[in-house]
């Protein structure tokens, strides 16, 4: 009987065993498949974009939509802005910096398994200037003689201080209506070739010196250039403290400048203690504009505490705003004064020998602050 019981235990004990050892082969769940987004789109619709409007309507804002397959929800970024989320991938985004400014715009698709995949656009938005008012303009409507209580004139060839005005230049600026007269609602700046005074050509150089100085704002001038080689049209400004501190210490702020031995190509530049004409690296923006002769441009500089923007119809083009501002790189924070001008000839270029005449059209100047 003993026997037998102490059998039955073995065989107990056996399959228990053989029960418990069984366990150890269980295998463990297979882990989640990996889900992976692909075929990642994004789309970014500017408002009011159309062939006029090629950056917008001003509002700045800009639609923004993200798709892929086996996302389960979306993010997009503005440079390196702090991602936004959702699930739709469906974003509205309002840009607030004044003017046309470059961006990149980055766009996430996110999966349940915590992968995700991007990609980028890079936008052009235009900003209104919303917040500027017009505080000085003219649109040059009366025909006859420019407007005296706006425009003052520089008159002569520049000697004995500065003959050739510092730049080797060949004409003898006048205030005569042969020169500069207001016409069919345009300034018109004519240069010619005719013997006066001594010089071989004449043209006008308006100023708004002693009778409009001002400190940050926005200019715009709409123009249509003259060409030819010898010509150099130019909308530009000075301090207005030159008298007393001189060039280039007062500063100078080109806002356009052609030359007609350089086809095509519209140069904006900054002039200062830290670098001026003579340095050999002026702080220059050059564009290629095909149509400056044939149509007419809106030149513009935007002038704050921090920065001058040069821009052509509306798109941003080139910028100054050097690192450190002190007295030798940064003048522009002093009033300055409007000049509209046309050169001829210059101490690196001649005149083409059958020049004749070219005027330089002006519709517009308005400030806004």
């Amino acid at each position: 009987m003993i026997k037998k019981m102490l059998y039955i235990l073995n065989i107990g004990l056996g399959l228990l065993l053989s029960c418990s050892g069984g366990n150890d082969d269980i295998s463990p769940p297979d882990p989640p498949n990996e889900i992976i987004p692909k075929n990642l789109t994004l789309t970014v619709e500017v408002q009011g974009a159309d062939a006029n409007n090629p950056n917008g309507d001003g509002s700045g804002i800009v639609s923004i939509t993200v798709n892929a397959e086996n996302a389960n929800s979306y993010g997009f970024k503005i440079e390196s802005e702090s991602e936004v989320k959702n699930a739709t991938g469906s974003f509205q985004y309002t840009f607030s910096n004044p003017g046309t400014n470059e961006y990149v715009i980055t766009a996430f698709a996110h999966s349940s398994t915590g992968h995700e995949v991007s990609t980028f656009k890079k936008v052009s938005v235009f900003v209104a200037f919303n917040n500027l008012q017009l505080v000085w303009s003219d649109d040059f409507d009366t025909d006859g003689t420019p407007d005296t209580s706006k425009w003052g004139y520089d008159i002569g060839n520049g000697c004995p201080d500065i003959c050739g005005w510092g730049n080797g230049e060949k004409q003898y600026y006048t205030n005569r209506s042969d020169n500069v007269k207001v016409e069919n609602g345009l300034l018109k700046i004519i240069a010619k070739k005719e013997d006066y005074q001594g010089s071989g050509y004449t043209s006008a150089r308006l100023l708004t010196k002693d009778k409009y100085e001002f400190t940050y704002g926005r200019v715009d001038v709409r123009a249509k250039l003259p060409s030819g080689q010898g010509t150099w049209p130019a909308i530009w400004m000075l301090g207005a403290n030159i008298d007393e501190v001189g060039w280039p210490e007062c500063g100078e702020i080109d806002i356009m400048e052609h030359w007609g031995h350089n086809p095509t190509v519209i140069s904006s530049a900054t002039h200062t203690l830290s670098c001026s004409g003579g340095c050999g690296n002026v702080k220059v923006g050059e564009t290629v504009v095909t149509d400056y002769a044939t149509q007419f441009h809106v030149y513009s500089l935007v002038w704050n505490e921090d920065e001058l923007q040069f821009l052509i119809d509306d798109e941003l083009k080139y910028s100054y705003n050097p690192a450190t501002k002190n007295v030798t790189t940064w003048p522009y924070n002093k009033p300055q004064f409007l000049i509209l001008n046309v050169a001829l000839g210059g101490s690196w270029f001649e005149i083409d020998p059958n020049f004749t005449e070219v005027v330089m059209e002006i519709d517009y100047v308005k400030v806004y602050q």
